[in-house]
């Protein structure tokens, strides 16, 4: 009995709580107030990053199956985290500049490009890059991990499989192109996907569920580049990087070129 209540799961014990309380620790002397808002917001977008990957990589084994309800009901928790993602901009906004510069030093060489993460969610959405790999020791799990998705077919490569299986006519050349590289937009695919949101309303659900995770990620993007530049304004980043010149570098680059460009077709 006494073996049995030694092993009774808790909401500490199943959480590891303790464990996860223990992970934020400040640099700065005193420590400074604001540095453990500031670490609390990025292990937390971490958290998300982890449970996306997890969310779209379910998402690919869907479309590779044909399950068409449920890659819906998945598309709709992947935005619905995304929404959350900016919202959380909300509090970090509410760090002022003088803030963050009380402890900003302490971060060294440490940026949040180095995010082996959001690496990995921007190969999953097809913006691969090699030289990307660049920024991980070779070998390293790191490494081995975005090399795997610099590889790996894309979300809309999986689409694109779907599409097929549901007997749409996807040119060869789309379904077994190089996905080490960017894919371009084709008409061929528009074509399709504008008979697709003629004669099949639940596969257009799925088109509009991507469109809206499109836009999400855009928004989530656009609010934290003001955020940076409200932070820092036009001061070289964290880790030498370019800070916000970057940054407004990727905004307005749809992640799914193909479904926005159908809009003036109908």
């Amino acid at each position: 009995m006494r073996e049995a209540l030694n092993m009774t799961v808790t909401y500490s014990s199943y959480l590891k709580v303790d464990d996860l309380l223990k992970c934020q620790q400040p640099l700065s002397e005193g420590p400074e107030h604001d540095e453990l808002l500031f670490i609390v917001i990025h292990q937390s977008y971490e958290l998300w990053f982890k449970q996306l990957l997890h969310e779209l990589d379910f998402l690919v084994r869907l479309f590779n199956a044909g399950e068409r309800n449920r890659a819906l009901h998945t598309l709709k928790r992947i935005d619905a985290i995304y929404r959350t993602l900016i919202q959380q901009v909300d509090i970090l906004e509410t760090l002022t500049p003088l803030e963050f510069m009380s402890f900003r030093d302490r971060l060294s060489t440490a940026s949040g490009f180095q995010s082996y993460q959001f690496r990995e969610l921007e190969f999953l959405y097809g913006a691969k890059d090699a030289k990307k790999l660049e920024n991980y020791e070779p070998g390293s799990e790191h490494y081995q991990r975005l090399q795997k998705r610099l590889q790996a077919p894309t979300l809309w490569d999986a689409f694109l499989r779907f599409l097929a299986l549901e007997g749409h006519e996807i040119p060869t050349a789309e379904l077994e192109r190089d996905f080490s590289q960017v894919a371009s937009p084709s008409s061929a695919v528009q074509k399709v996907l504008i008979d697709v949101y003629r004669n099949d309303p639940l596969v257009s659900d799925i088109c509009e569920a991507l469109v809206d995770i499109d836009t999400s990620l855009q928004q989530w993007r656009y609010r934290h580049v003001k955020m940076v530049e409200r932070t820092i304004g036009s001061k070289m980043g964290t880790g030498g990087s370019s800070g916000v010149g970057y940054l407004q570098s990727t905004l307005f680059k749809p992640v799914f070129p193909d479904l926005w460009a159908i809009r003036s077709e109908f």
